[in-house]
């Protein structure tokens, strides 16, 4: 009998990572970890853009770190996750300065820049909040299969950026809390409302932060069941290592 533990919220799953440099076309250097599949192809790749920077995101906010914990083995998914412009975290801190946004539109293109050298297959931006504005400010132009947006707050997607995506026929999937802090469930439909291929998923009993083990597992399905939706369900339980073969 394979014994198994619980998937939980610092639960590691096997993966190849790496600790990844992006370069910007304006001279900075991005500190980054990209995660791949430890066995079998990759079948699509997460390319993810973290909270607000200026209130405490970064490239291991709680939701990207499990999904580059997770999703390499539960569902053959690549992740990449890296500090924008002047953002720390254990990984280190990424040359420059926050800049609202705007000079950041160069570390997205590094992102996407290092995605394609490498050959990853069916990149997808992931943004959550802060990451969500760089999305869709600059994701329309960037040669993705689709785009993930969590808790977006549209603060500084302006309506021009949002319509812009009007006529663009990939995926747009919208996760919206139902108590998010700032853009709810009914306000996001209305301002969606000018793209008619957006997928709106109000979450009940959700929050911006998606804190709770429940929480993560209902974003990381939404996730895998856009980019990969053979995987699911996801599982809850992985089978521990067999200590006896090593003997």
């Amino acid at each position: 009998m394979t014994d198994t533990i619980e998937i939980r919220g610092g639960t590691e799953l096997p993966a190849v990572r790496e600790d990844i440099e992006l370069r910007t076309s304006d001279g900075l250097t991005l500190v980054g970890e990209l995660a791949v599949p430890a066995d079998g192809p990759i079948v699509a790749t997460l390319v993810t853009l973290h909270p607000l920077p200026t209130a405490g995101g970064f490239m291991d906010s709680h939701v990207l770190r499990k999904a580059a914990a997770r999703l390499p083995a539960l569902a053959g998914v690549a992740v990449l996750r890296f500090n924008t412009r002047g953002t720390s975290s254990p990984r280190g801190t990424s040359d420059g300065a926050f800049d609202g946004g705007v000079a950041e539109r160069a570390d997205v293109e590094a992102a996407l820049a290092f995605v394609a050298e490498r050959g990853l297959p069916h990149p997808w931006l992931l943004g959550w909040s802060f990451g969500t504005e760089l999305a869709l400010k600059y994701g329309r132009e960037a040669a993705v299969d689709g785009v993930i947006l969590l808790s977006p707050p549209l603060h500084r997607t302006t309506e021009d950026e949002l319509r812009a995506w009007a006529d663009d026929e990939r995926p747009m999937i919208v996760l919206v809390p139902e108590f998010d802090d700032f853009l709810r469930p009914p306000e996001a439909a209305e301002r969606f409302n000018v793209l008619p291929r957006a997928t709106l998923v109000p979450v009940d009993g959700a929050k911006h932060l998606w804190v709770g083990e429940s929480q993560t597992r209902r974003v990381l399905t939404e996730i895998v069941a856009a980019v990969h939706p053979e995987a699911l369900p996801l599982p809850t339980e992985w089978p521990t290592p067999d200590r006896s073969a090593a003997v």
